[in-house]
């Protein structure tokens, strides 16, 4: 009983064991890929998604400016085509050639395009030789305006629109009194109608509000933000954030960046893009701690239910371990005792799974175990007595052979050569059929086996035929299986020469053909019509011959022997005719001695050549 326990605890640990293993291997291991995998790729998707979310904040920040800066364009160009404005520009035309009414006009002009686009600050023109015209804007000293930065790059780029940011330190004030902080001014050279020279410059104040009102609805992550920069470095607009001033110029390069860097302690992924029409830069920073802030927090909350689900993962897989496990250790007891002789044993289960077919074969195998062991007990039993009967009949063969040897000797001493010569053809025929139970003889006994028979048979039928044994002397130690000629050379007698008047021959020849030997039975008989040669033909392929009586068998019987022990393409081939006699022939592979023992021990075969008469 304890090793009975002992054994049940020991196939209790190993299969539950390795079952729960196998569970928590499956449940924790996508949990543990999770876990590891989770969040570095959850981190890699999130930063790639503010990526995308920045690049197309950019390029709508981008085209919302471009379009404003078009539009100040367009209305620059509105001003310029004014007839009143023309004259206005005139070079050399004085104040009293501008009649008030034009100027007026003019004025009227500027004040409704600053009144039907609120995102103007004021309008300013400026004619070559320095004449202002504007509502809004006014110079604060005498100074030429001329001389100044902002007309000075509208002059040298007339065909380009100037983008100056912050206007700081020029010689102009507004009614509006805005800071130079608060708008963006907008300039452009108005040519003469060849587009030879220059005839002013209009400058238009675009409030920074309008980019307030853009950057207001955009946010970038957590704790990201947008800003414009203008060629030079120059910050055309950004929300308060001191880390605006951190971003150099030099991770700004090229027409689109994007890049990594540490300002103050945490890491900030910093992208921008050009604008090909205003040169102005947008960038967008975010801070990458806060993504892994994001991810940290998905890891904790991951990890709390991956706990939960593997603490009732691990209690539904002890429940069903145990379930599983319960009937199979049964079954091994029970092998067990099996085992140890006690096949009075059966499983009782009653699962209609797996478990419970093996439980029924485990029955089955138990009940054909005890069929098997009465059937073994019998066979031993008629074997124990079949032997005493083989030993009991051995005596027989030797009576028969001194029995012949006396017969033999007595008609030597009457000098009865004619049954001497019967005798010792039968003793011989014994002799080699028995051949001490050898399955295969050489080729030479068999033909001395057939030349006993035939001597027996011409003893009977005394002048009816002749017979005559030839083989080449390369097959002559070949090893063939026996009693292979004789059903064929009986055939030939009781078949062929027997039906036929007169005296007839038996001729039986054996000879080496296509790697084959070739033992032939001829006889010179009454030979066989062609529905009957089909009908043997047929016998040969019948798995249950119905010839005509023991031939018929016993040609089928050599037939299906040689195939059984060769393969198909051996055996018997006839061919006869009426009234030619018919000719059998037994295809055999080559086989000496030696490859005889080759088939169980892998040596070579030989096969030696050359050719004799037998008598």
């Amino acid at each position: 009983m304890q090793a009975r326990a002992g054994r049940r605890f020991l196939t209790l640990r190993s299969i539950r064991s390795k079952l729960l293993f196998s569970f928590v291997a499956v449940i924790l291991l996508p949990l543990l890929t999770l876990g590891v995998l989770g969040p570095f790729l959850s981190a890699r998707t999130l930063e790639s998604e503010a990526t995308g979310h920045t690049w197309q904040l950019i390029h709508q920040v981008t085209r919302n400016i471009e379009f404003y800066v078009r539009q100040t364009e367009s209305i620059i160009s509105v001003v310029d085509a004014n007839p009143d404005v023309e004259t206005f520009l005139e070079r050399g035309s004085s104040e009293r050639q501008f009649s008030s009414t034009a100027r007026e006009a003019a004025l009227q002009l500027l004040q409704s395009l600053s009144d039907a686009h609120p995102e103007i600050a004021g309008i300013l023109v400026v004619s070559a030789d320095d004449r202002p015209l504007s509502n809004e804007i006014q110079p604060i000293t005498r100074d030429p305006l001329t001389a100044e930065s902002w007309y000075r790059q509208a002059v040298d780029n007339p065909h380009v629109v100037q983008l100056l940011p912050r206007p700081i330190g020029r010689n102009l004030r507004s009614n509006h009194e805005y800071s130079a902080d608060e708008v963006v001014s907008i300039v452009k050279a108005v040519m003469d109608p060849s587009g030879r020279e220059v005839r002013g410059v209009v400058l238009i104040d675009l409030r920074l509000q309008v980019m307030k009102a853009i950057f207001d609805d955009l946010t970038v992550g957590l704790g990201g933000f947008l800003y414009i920069v203008a060629p030079g470095g120059a910050i055309v607009y950004t929300p308060v954030n001191p880390i605006v001033y951190r971003v150099r110029d030099e991770w700004l390069q090229g027409t689109r960046a994007i890049s990594v860097r540490r300002i103050h302690g945490e890491d900030y992924q910093i992208v921008s893009q050009a604008s090909d029409y205003t040169q102005w830069k947008t960038v967008g920073v975010f801070p990458l701690n806060e993504i892994m802030r994001q991810v940290s927090s998905l890891r904790t909350y991951s990890l709390i239910i991956a706990g939960i689900t593997v603490l009732i993962a691990l209690m539904v897989a002890v429940f069903f371990t145990s379930g599983i496990a319960r009937p199979v250790i049964e079954l091994r007891s029970l092998m067990k005792e099996a085992e140890e002789g006690n096949l009075g044993v059966r499983f009782e289960g009653r699962q209609a799974d797996e478990i419970g077919d093996l439980g029924k074969s485990f029955n089955t195998m138990i009940e054909e175990v005890q069929k098997l062991i009465e059937m073994v007990y019998h066979e031993q039993q008629s074997k124990r007595e079949a032997e005493l009967k083989i030993l009991q009949e051995q005596i027989k063969p030797h009576f028969l052979y001194n029995t012949l040897d006396t017969i033999q000797w007595m008609a030597q001493e009457h000098d009865a050569q004619d049954i001497v010569k019967v005798v010792g053809a039968l003793t011989s025929l014994f002799r080699i059929g028995l051949s001490r139970g050898r399955e295969m003889i050489h080729l030479s006994e068999e033909l001395e086996h057939v030349n006993s028979y035939l001597i027996i048979q011409k003893a009977r039928y005394e002048d009816k035929f002749d017979f005559s044994l030839c083989a080449e002397d390369a097959v002559l130690p070949c090893m063939v299986l026996k009693l292979t000629l004789q059903p064929l050379v009986e055939n030939a007698i009781y078949h062929g020469v027997k039906e036929r008047r007169g005296h007839g021959t038996v001729r039986v020849e054996a000879l080496r053909r296509d790697g084959m030997l070739v033992m032939r039975v001829r006889d010179d008989g009454v030979g066989m019509t062609a529905e009957k040669l089909a009908e043997v033909r047929a016998l040969l392929s019948a798995a249950h011959p119905h010839g005509e009586g023991p031939s018929g068998y016993g040609i089928h019987n050599v037939h299906e022997r040689i195939q059984l022990t060769f393969g198909g393409s051996f055996g018997l081939r006839f061919e006869s005719a009426p009234g030619a006699g018919t000719t059998v022939e037994v295809l055999h592979p080559l086989l000496t001695a030696d490859a005889v023992a080759a088939l169980t021990q892998g040596g070579p075969p030989a096969a030696p050549q050359g050719s004799r008469e037998v008598p």
